[in-house]
């Protein structure tokens, strides 16, 4: 099982994209709350859609701090193309957001 609920601090809203079936699709760039004093950040990449899309572009900006619900899933992203290096960035496919801390 892949379902998970994590706590994140919002680092960059992507924006919202629509498809040709009238789809919404929102992409939000997210770390992880650090709690030991190490340099390693945890970046995590949201993607949320449909009418829940909608709200999360419009209520939700850059440092807020919202509770999340969703799908976890894996996938390669190319670094270097000219070396046809390939890096896996981990994403969420989000099904409900909760507000937790957010910036006025």
């Amino acid at each position: 099982m892949n379902y998970s609920i994590f706590t994140v601090k919002i680092i960059k809203n992507c924006g919202q994209s629509f498809f040709t079936d009238g789809t919404s699709l929102t992409e939000l760039v997210v770390q992880l709350p650090q709690i030991r004093k190490n340099n390693v950040k945890t970046i995590l990449q949201l993607s949320v859609w449909g009418n829940l899309s909608y709200d999360v572009a419009r209520y939700y900006q850059a440092d807020d701090y919202i509770i999340i619900e969703g799908y976890i899933s894996v996938r390669n992203i190319d670094v270097n193309q000219t070396l046809n290096s390939a890096d896996k960035q981990v994403e969420i496919s989000v099904f409900k957001v909760y507000p937790l801390l957010l910036k006025s």
